[in-house]
């Protein structure tokens, strides 16, 4: 491992690379902004640069490595929203303990970067089961069982509809108004086999809620990161807007006047 004082140039680029590239899977899989900071930091500091400067917004990220005796390294990168995954942020975070106890160099750290995966659980499984969170949560609000039911396959071929069409890479936005019109069709068919069909209406699109984004946009507020709070919660109500615009299309061509 170089000494603070010996850091070269280049050796000062590699690091600067290893942390940014951390910074990005995490802000690319749903980190608070203060988690961000203070891992870029941490992994600085095992690096053995001075400080560590970071710019973030929603789409990038500008970091600044500084040596001892004022040598900076500034890059910027992009990042490209990707589904939530806590165990990302997790490998990263662990990736930063073992960095701190180790010492690990940067070209080794990015290289163990570059070995994180993504680790999906299985499509039909998540499927399944957001079929029974909708249905159950129909269940707990007093839907009969023929809405329990409908709710079950409306919610569940509505996550199918979303992951089919994350898969062709359509933009957020149009697959939330397109999954929001389909759960409310199927969910209206409920109205041939239960008197409870405004809670089976209600319930298939919850799968649609962007309640990460929103959590994440106050706390990055309260934390005193303004744009990237502002950033996302503009995310967050752009889906929801969204969803919204689906379901009141649905609607409209069903003729029904409400919940």
């Amino acid at each position: 491992m170089n000494n603070t004082n010996e850091l070269t140039y280049e050796y000062q680029t590699k690091i600067t690379q290893a942390i940014i590239r951390a910074a990005v899977l995490m802000l690319e899989y749903g980190a608070e902004s203060k988690l961000i900071e203070q891992t870029t930091k941490r992994m600085g500091k095992a690096f053995g640069v001075k400080s560590v400067e970071i710019s973030l917004i929603p789409s990038a990220i500008v970091l600044t490595t500084l040596t001892k005796n004022n040598q900076s390294v500034t890059t910027t990168r992009q990042a490209h929203h990707k589904p939530i995954n806590m165990s990302i942020v997790y490998d990263v975070q662990k990736l930063c303990i073992d960095l701190e106890k180790n010492k690990t160099d940067a070209k080794r750290t990015i290289l163990l970067l570059k070995q994180i995966q993504t680790n999906y659980y299985n499509r039909w499984l998540v499927i399944v089961m957001i079929g029974l969170s909708c249905a159950s949560f129909a269940y707990l609000r007093g839907a009969d069982l023929g809405a329990f039911i409908v709710t079950f396959f409306a919610s569940g071929i509505a996550m199918f509809i979303r992951q089919e069409l994350a898969k062709r890479k359509f933009i957020l936005i149009i697959s939330f108004a397109t999954t929001a019109f389909f759960a409310t069709l199927i969910a209206s068919l409920s109205s041939y086999v239960s008197s409870t069909v405004s809670i089976a209406l209600s319930a298939s699109v919850l799968l649609l809620v962007p309640g990460f984004p929103f959590i994440n946009s106050f706390l990055d507020a309260v934390k005193g990161y303004l744009s990237m709070g502002w950033g996302r919660w503009m995310q967050a109500t752009l889906l929801t807007l969204a969803t919204s615009m689906g379901i009141i299309f649905a609607m409209a061509i069903l003729d029904i006047k409400g919940w």
